[in-house]
Parts: structure tokens; C-alpha cells; sequence
């Protein structure tokens, strides 16, 4: 047991993240919808000239190749999104084929808004692909006492999307 923290320590320095509770959020998440214990990481980052045109940029620990026993088990972007007041963290999983398997809100900073962390509300989410079009109110449920919360993760997940149609065309995955 010793050996396994020590080497998820060593991940968790290695990517420099910067927030211990962020760091164990994202792990978790990670482990619970690839429902795998053990993962590798490996950070991706954009050439300058496409992570220009990309909407949710990489770089900066934001997306991930997760591998798992040395395969493919899909991505992971991790970003930030405006509250009313402040910004929450969340994740946007896919698998191999760049279909979203699960969306989380990993930290919520806010007294109010708290239902777009809800797996029935981010359910919605899954199963969009790079092709999808995330419109808030229209195929996203629009949250009542949550609107700013719900329609910016409804923008960051159609963001996230098009940066990964954009890296797919591109090539740089």
C-alpha cells in the first residue's frame, strides 16, 4: 500500500498541481468512471498555432490521455468556469472515441448553485460527442436558482467539445 501512495504522490507532484483537494477530486473522478484503480496520465498540449484556435485551451494540466495497464482508456479536461461570484473546477471524461462518459463539478465555491453538481442535472452531458452542440435551455435543462452556474458549465462543456473536434481534426489526437 506504502508503494501506491507513494507513486500516486509522486503523479500528483509531477503535474504540479497546485490545490491537494482539486488533485484528489480529479483522481477520483478519473477512478470511479473508468472504474480502474491505477492510471497513468499523460498531459496534452496543442501546438501554439492550433491551441490558438481551440476555444478551452490545453496545456497548464487542463487535458489528459488517461491510460490504464499501458492502454487508452480515454481523456480528461479539467477546467474552471465562472459562477456568479467565483469560478468552480470541473471535469469532462471521454472515452476513446471522444464520447463524453461523465461530467462532474469537482469544486463549487458558492452558497447558491450547488444543483449543477448534481449527476441527475450533468447526466445530460453524457453521451455528447465533438459533433454535439450544447445549448442551455434547449437540449441542456436550464436550473432555477442556478442559471449562471448551469448555463456556464453548459458553455464550457460546448467549449470543451469543440477544442476536442478541433484537436481531432488537427490530428493531436
Amino acid at each position: 500500500m506504502l508503494k501506491k501512495v507513494f507513486i500516486v504522490a509522486f503523479i500528483f507532484i509531477g503535474f504540479g498541481f497546485t490545490n491537494g483537494e482539486l488533485e484528489e477530486k480529479f483522481y477520483k473522478a478519473i477512478r470511479g468512471t473508468y472504474e480502474v484503480e491505477n492510471f497513468d496520465l499523460k498531459e496534452i498540449e496543442a501546438p501554439a498555432a492550433v491551441n490558438e484556435k481551440l476555444p478551452a485551451k490545453t496545456g497548464d494540466k487542463h487535458l489528459f490521455q488517461i491510460f490504464s495497464e499501458g492502454n487508452s482508456i480515454g481523456y480528461a479536461y479539467l477546467g474552471k468556469a465562472p459562477s456568479k461570484k467565483k469560478e468552480f473546477d470541473y471535469v469532462v471524461m471521454f472515452d476513446n472515441n471522444l464520447i463524453i462518459k461523465k461530467s462532474k463539478v469537482l469544486i463549487y465555491r458558492e452558497n447558491y448553485g450547488q444543483q449543477i453538481g448534481t449527476q441527475r442535472w450533468l447526466k445530460q452531458f453524457i453521451g455528447m460527442s465533438p459533433s454535439s452542440e450544447v445549448n442551455y435551455g434547449e437540449n441542456v435543462a436550464a436550473i432555477s436558482g442556478a442559471t449562471i452556474s448551469a448555463s456556464s458549465m453548459a458553455r464550457a462543456v460546448n467549449k470543451v467539445l469543440k477544442t476536442m473536434k478541433i484537436l481531432q481534426e488537427e490530428k493531436v489526437i
